[in-house]
């Protein structure tokens, strides 16, 4: 009897182990089926310099970036070539969802308070599903803070409406191989108080984007936005910006040479008064500095 027992003991266990093997074999044959491979580290961050690039945070990660301009490298030797001089921008950002993020920031630049919510329509993928580019969308607001004698005409009847601006945009990137990204950026800023009469209150700009890498850790970052004609003074010019980018563990060093002052939408895009022709180019840097606030789901226990 105790004979029969063991017999059948292993008979069972040989099934069990035959029912395993089967599983397997199915889960390597499944391993065929067509799968969808997500493109990502277009842009190493959430910044092509002054622009935004179509990268968010992860989910339950905290940005901290810090945006610095020395003055003009024109101004001379007194000056120390703009180093004497600064504008410095603190900025906020954080991933609500692998899609969804939103960011805070406050600028020397007009005592700016800005803030903007970005939204990743699209992604860049291949295989089951395949989609040639990225496609996010950013809705953005900022409020001047000067005082109003230092702004506009304090003896005017002033709202605090006339403080705030809007720009939306579309981000539409495409990252082409291992080295080059490129990205397309339309643009529309709306202000609500305009400096001159001849000014439109609604903007338009279209704003290129690209990204060349060098070796894992650096790559060349440019930028240009073209401001449709006969929408702003003659003075403001269109913003140019080439930078280097250095990555060096937990955050992203950026070297950058621009004509813009201001680092945020409406200030690069509408109000850029620097020429390069004339040495009007802004020496500075970006740092981009993550922090993990809420582990993955994977990783929780």
């Amino acid at each position: 009897m105790k004979l029969k027992l063991i017999n059948v003991l292993f008979i069972f266990l040989g099934i069990g182990n035959v029912a395993v093997s089967q599983d397997d074999l199915m889960d390597l044959l499944g391993s065929d089926e067509p799968t969808t491979n997500y493109t990502y580290a277009t842009f190493k961050t959430t910044r092509v310099i002054n622009a935004q690039s179509v990268e968010n945070p992860a989910k339950g990660v905290l940005l901290f970036l810090i945006q610095h301009r020395f003055g003009r490298l024109n101004s001379g030797a007194y000056e120390l070539f703009g180093l004497d001089q600064a504008t410095l921008r603190l900025g906020f950002e954080y991933g609500i969802t692998e899609r969804l993020a939103i960011g805070i920031g406050r600028s020397t630049y007009q005592k700016t308070f800005d803030g903007f919510v970005k939204y990743k329509v699209l992604q860049q993928s291949t295989g089951l599903k395949n989609m040639p580019i990225t496609l996010t969308y950013i809705a953005t607001a900022d409020i001047i803070s000067l005082k109003w004698e230092d702004y506009t005409d304090p003896v005017r009847n002033n709202y605090f409406s006339s403080r705030v601006s809007y720009t939306h945009q579309l981000l539409l990137a495409r990252k082409f191989n291992k080295s080059l990204s490129l990205q397309l950026m339309p643009t529309v800023v709306h202000k609500n108080l305009v400096k001159y009469e001849n000014d439109k209150n609604n903007i338009y700009s279209l704003g290129l984007g690209g990204r060349y890498k060098i070796t894992n850790r650096t790559s060349i970052n440019a930028e240009y936005f073209y401001v449709f004609p006969d929408q702003v003074h003659s003075d403001i010019d269109n913003s140019l910006s080439i930078g280097f980018d250095i990555e060096t563990g937990g955050h992203v060093f950026q070297l950058v040479f621009t004509n813009s002052k201001a680092m945020f939408d409406r200030g690069f895009i509408t109000e850029t008064q620097g020429k390069w022709g004339l040495g009007d180019i802004y020496f500075g840097f970006n740092i981009s500095r993550v922090f993990t606030l809420r582990k993955p789901e994977s990783f929780k226990k």
